[in-house]
């Protein structure tokens, strides 16, 4: 395959020249599809919650810059989404690899498309597999710290066009107020487990990925909102709202058959407080 994808995570030891001090340490687990990277996500993600010292950094997505554009736009009979697309969908790094054996019209057509399906994920270009660490580590993906860049990110996210028919899209929208952190619960169980949301058409919405930041009345930091699938959490980050500014709340879904004006209208219609 010309996609591969890696879970990285960091794991503190104790140092070789005393047992109190510790330094970091990296692993990087790779999955051959889609299905064992979201099992790795969930066990980390749940591990960190459990007081583990091993916790999930970050999901990353490698895509050949000279085949992957064909895997991305590859229909399967049955009309399911093709596993490099649900890879590029996971990912919160892109890595761009060999783009010097592409065409400059071919590289353009590749970012269209990997940005139409993950409009959240930072895409890095790479020549001869050759990446600086600092630019794959540390990425916070999945912790409180990740609010501090995400807020700047989800400002230039927009709603994306589907590349193919019944593939995989990014929706986004903004709802000012604050939301009834009970309400948000029911909200996002409803989308990621009881699968009961639908889109105009009919079709069940599938959340890939889920991001957001949230104002909780009694919550003074900006609420991080994130979702894997079936497993997501709510976390309080460090910045606080600015007491002249208006709350406002931003959540970005990376899945099938969404809807955006069903998903904003639910969610002002239901989470927001009265």
């Amino acid at each position: 395959m010309s996609l591969g994808k890696g879970a990285l995570w960091r794991r503190p030891w104790p140092s070789a020249r005393t047992a109190s001090s510790t330094r970091s340490g990296w692993s990087c687990v790779t999955a051959a599809s889609a299905a064992p990277s979201r099992a790795v996500a969930s066990m980390f993600w749940v591990d960190a919650e459990l007081g583990s010292d091993i916790y999930l950094d970050g999901i990353v997505s490698v895509v050949d810059s000279k085949y992957g554009l064909k895997h991305l736009t590859e229909e399967r009979a049955d009309g399911a989404v093709n596993e490099a697309t649900r890879q590029v969908a996971l990912a919160d790094l892109i890595i761009l690899n060999k783009t010097d054996l592409a065409l400059e019209e071919d590289l353009n057509r590749l970012r269209m498309t990997i940005r139409s399906i993950n409009g959240l994920g930072r895409i890095l270009e790479t020549q001869r597999s050759r990446v600086d660490l600092r630019a794959v580590l540390d990425l916070h993906a999945f912790d409180a710290l990740s609010g501090i860049s995400l807020q700047n990110k989800m400002l230039r996210v927009a709603t994306a066009q589907p590349h193919l028919d019944h593939s995989i899209v990014t929706v986004t929208f903004e709802v000012p107020g604050n939301a009834q952190e009970e309400s948000l619960n029911v909200f996002i169980q409803n989308l990621l487990w009881e699968k009961t949301v639908r889109s105009k058409a009919g079709q069940c919405m599938e959340v890939i990925r889920l991001k957001g930041l949230v104002s909780l009345r009694d919550k003074p930091h900006q609420v991080i909102v994130q979702g894997v699938h079936e497993l997501y959490d709510l976390e309080e980050t460090p910045v606080s709202w600015a007491s002249n500014s208006a709350r406002t709340n931003r959540l970005v879904f990376i899945g099938r058959n969404l809807d955006k004006e069903v998903l904003q209208q639910l969610f002002a219609t239901t989470v927001l407080e009265a």
